[in-house]
């Protein structure tokens, strides 16, 4: 559980996706070439970006999509966040965001990469830098009911065919 493998991770991950959009291949290889210059990239102290984890968490039969009101973002989005060094790789951290920020026991991710996105933010840094996400694809138990955290303004379910006009979520 160090930053190594949560390097080691992210690289594995990008690696073996196969993305099939020309913009998913891009930016799989500018974040491969990313973390190919950063040792520790995959930590947030890494203040000209780093790797983030995030969970894109369906409901048990995928009919609906869990999504957080971001306080700093002020989109609905996915869930997710900053990898720690407790983190083993970058699939623990997003299952551990998902929980945390779901408040849902029992969530299962999927092996693989499901997507990756880039985003400029002001993050807990306080400035400006640049979330690489790695995008995982998580279900919910049957009767999962989400626990909204402090770290969101708002906590739902929504329809897969009825998201916010604002939401930023891959849906394949």
């Amino acid at each position: 559980m160090t930053a190594e493998s949560l390097h080691a991770s992210a690289t594995d991950l990008l690696t073996a996706w196969t993305p099939a959009a020309d913009h998913d291949r891009s930016l799989r290889e500018a974040m491969l070439a990313f973390l190919g210059s950063a040792p520790r990239g995959c930590l947030r102290e890494h203040a000209a970006g780093h790797i983030t984890a995030s969970a894109v968490v369906f409901s048990h039969d995928a009919a609906e999509v869990l999504l957080t009101l971001h306080p700093k973002v002020g989109r609905w989005i996915q869930l997710g966040g900053h990898c720690e060094e407790r983190d083993e790789t970058v699939a623990d951290a997003a299952l551990r965001e998902a929980t945390e920020e779901s408040g849902i026991p029992g969530l299962w991710i999927e092996p693989g990469l499901y997507g990756a996105q880039a985003h400029p933010i002001t993050c807990s840094l306080g400035v400006p830098t640049r979330h690489l996400d790695l995008l995982f694809r998580v279900t919910a138990p049957a009767g999962a009911v989400p626990v909204r955290s402090a770290e969101s303004t708002d906590l739902r379910w929504w329809p897969v065919d009825a998201l916010p006009e604002d939401a930023e979520v891959l849906l394949y």
